[in-house]
Parts: structure tokens; sequence; C-alpha cells
């Protein structure tokens, strides 16, 4: 993950999320060059966009390209506290914890930095074939408005 700053991100996701700080490399110059957290059993790896292991082209936060295309997916035990947890701590909540139909509790939420995350609590294992009948029953998925290509 890519950020302006690596260790106001760090404070944020063991604040916000919980993270466990599990190695730390700080560049010559400043900034994070390379950072591993865990947040629930994922392990992450992030580092300021000011400092890059790559030939110096760098590396541009969502904030920088004007969103992201990526959301990260992330189990924890419980869900409903972590929403509240991060909220207070500054994440914006997308979407509140809800139970779903794949099976598991799940909030959406971004990051101060833009980074997108859904963290879910697994509820009950379920077969495939519940799986599509649950998904065409889940009105919530069906979209509002039919999409026409432009012509």
């Amino acid at each position: 993950m890519a950020v302006d700053n690596g260790a106001r991100a760090i404070d944020f996701y063991v604040r916000a999320f919980g993270a466990r700080v599990l190695f730390r490399l700080d560049a010559p110059t400043g900034g994070v060059l390379h950072a591993e957290i865990a947040i629930g059993p994922s392990t992450l790896m992030l580092g300021d966009t000011s400092v890059s292991e790559t030939d110096g082209s760098g590396w541009l936060e969502p904030h920088a390209l004007g969103g992201t295309t990526t959301t990260l997916h992330v189990f924890v035990p419980d869900v409903d506290a972590l929403a509240e947890r991060a909220e207070s701590a500054g994440a914006t909540i997308i979407k509140a914890p809800a139970d779903t139909f794949h099976g598991d509790r799940t909030a959406i939420l971004s990051d101060p930095h833009g980074h997108v995350w859904v963290f879910l609590t697994h509820l009950e294992d379920i077969s495939e074939a519940e799986l599509h009948r649950r998904l065409a029953e889940d009105a919530q998925l069906t979209p509002s408005v039919p999409h026409t290509p432009a012509d």
C-alpha cells in the first residue's frame, strides 16, 4: 500500500483497525521505506510515496489518482466493534456493518489515505448452491437502472 505519510498511516491503522506493527524500516532520508502490519490474520505491507524501492518512478496513494481500483478484504472477529472504533479514529463508513448473502457480516470503510477496506466477520458456511440462491434473491445487487451502452 502506498501512503503519503507512513508513520501517520501506521498510527491510524493501529488506532482504527487494531493493527500490530510486525516490521518497520525507515529510509535514511526519512519516511517509511517498508513496513508490515497485521490486521486480524492478514499481513499488509506499506511504504511512503516519497520513498521508492523501484527505479525511481515512485508510488502514488489513491488520493493522488482520484480514487482506487482496489479494495482490501480482511476478516476480523467483530466487524461491528472494528467499524465503530475505525469511525471514531477518522475512517469513513461507506457501508455500515450488515449481514450479507454470502454468510459474512460486512462493513466497507475508507481510510484517510483513500484506501477502501472491506471488513468481514464470518457467520456461517453455506454451500455453493445456497450462495447462488441467495444471490438471485438479493434485491440490493439488482441494478436499479439498466446499463445501456453509449451510442
